[in-house]
């Protein structure tokens, strides 16, 4: 637990900021231009790198002059329309704060539960779970303009999207299902807590917050995931013997190894596991094995394995952790500020749902800083993955592999350094292939 001197170090800040008449609705605009001006400005510097038409030097020889134009064609498409996206996504953004929309559907929830649910629904946590639910289905029906354009216009123009019309939305329907029937009883496990425990609640819902990640890891590949997509036990032949070898080479505990049908959405190849510490899931997409050899998808793997293995997946969640309790803890000072409440519109009623929402506006500038530093975190992971790989013997099918993926995902090949430094979480193939002593050839 916390020291008594930090509890009442929180204690004093709630006090402090809880001030009569502060504009907090002026602050967290302010705060929202100011994020979307600072990503603009580098999505700007992007932009005009992607219009260059010079190959990377450590990229010479490796990758054809047509296909570097493809992928910078590619990048400048979505980049195009990312300003587009960005400024609509301000002006929801603006009108959800001028209209006053939060206590709008605050009280259409708490309408709906009068009119039409048993009284034994009545009180904050009834009406906190219809408004999550109202609000996630608002968010989601205005965000459904640019990603149908993205999907259909953009990602179909480069050959990418797989995915039909009727599939897109039926994907949205049970995503919409599947926030109510999980969310639900996650956000009344949420409100109870700290409910129950007064000013130290915090610190029960923390780990309430390590108990719903460790049920969703378990969750995920048994009932989520099929609901998407198909996971096919990897049939025999050199591609399984090849990854099984290596996870015994590595003491990995490989419990299931999976191919799934991206294609069904989509052209774009990936490779990924996932799972408790004991019982660890390998899951290669169709994309990938049918685009590599298999040395390459081993290579790939070999990568994924090495940040088990130097423990990267560790060192990332327990950092997750800190920061979901730190993110807890500053919670507590806003939870109860009067002066928050009433500058959204909330005269009369103080929703903790509604405090945790606003409180997330307030802390963005925070949360860029802590992205920043994540990012160089993950960059340095992914080098530390990258020779690890290496060391297991696989330098060049992982360059080549690199490659591969990042022709046929058309994924950008050269970044501005500070907008990648804000964007990224990996280094750019330039710069991987760098590290990895690729001297340039030709990839079949």
């Amino acid at each position: 637990m916390l020291p008594f001197s930090s509890k009442d170090m929180l204690g004093r800040l709630a006090a402090m900021l809880d001030i009569p008449m502060f504009p907090w609705k002026r602050l967290v605009i302010g705060f929202s231009a100011a994020q979307y001006l600072l990503e603009s400005s580098l999505s700007y510097r992007q932009h005009q790198k992607l219009k260059g038409t010079k190959i990377p030097k450590s990229l010479e020889g490796a990758v054809t002059q047509e296909d570097f134009d493809k992928s910078q064609a590619y990048s400048r498409a979505k980049s195009s329309f990312g300003f587009i996206k960005g400024f609509i996504g301000q002006i929801e953004n603006f009108a959800v704060i001028y209209y006053d929309v939060l206590p709008n559907l605050w009280a259409v929830a708490g309408l709906f539960l009068t009119s039409y649910a048993p009284a034994m629904f009545s009180g904050e946590i009834s009406q906190s779970i219809v408004f999550f639910v109202l609000f996630n289905a608002l968010t989601t029906t205005m965000g459904i303009p640019t990603s149908y354009y993205s999907t259909f216009v953009i990602e179909e123009q480069f050959g990418f999207n797989k995915q039909t019309k009727s599939l897109f939305f039926i994907d949205i329907i049970k995503g919409q299902v599947l926030t109510a029937v999980l969310g639900a009883p996650i956000l009344a496990g949420f409100l109870k807590i700290i409910q129950s425990f007064g000013g130290d609640f915090f610190y029960y819902l923390w780990v309430f917050g390590i108990t719903v990640q460790a049920f969703m890891i378990t969750v995920y590949p048994i009932a989520i995931q099929p609901l998407f997509n198909k996971l096919s036990p990897l049939e025999e032949g050199e591609l399984k013997t090849g990854v099984e070898a290596l996870a015994r080479r590595l003491n990995f505990p490989l419990k299931h190894l999976y191919s799934i049908d991206g294609s069904k959405r989509s052209a774009h190849s990936n490779a990924y596991f996932y799972g408790l510490p004991w019982s660890k899931y390998i899951v290669i997409y169709d994309t990938l094995m049918q685009k590599s050899s298999t040395e390459e998808v081993v290579a790939v793997l070999a990568h994924e394995l090495g940040h088990w293995s130097l423990s990267h997946t560790t060192k990332l969640f327990v950092i997750a952790q800190f920061h979901m309790f730190y993110i807890f803890a500053l919670f507590s000072v806003f939870i109860n500020n009067r002066s928050l409440y009433r500058a959204f519109g909330f005269n009369h009623s103080q929703p903790i749902i509604v405090g945790f929402i606003l409180f997330g506006d307030i802390l963005a500038p925070m949360d860029t800083v802590v992205k920043l530093l994540m990012n160089v975190l993950s960059r340095k992971f992914e080098y530390e993955a990258d020779e690890f790989a290496v060391n297991l013997g696989y330098s060049t099918e992982l360059a080549k592999s690199l490659i591969k993926l990042q022709v046929q995902n058309l994924a950008t090949m050269d970044a501005d350094w500070m907008y990648s430094s804000y964007h990224y979480t990996h280094p750019i193939l330039p710069e991987r292939l760098a590290a990895l002593g690729w001297k340039g050839e030709k990839v079949e």
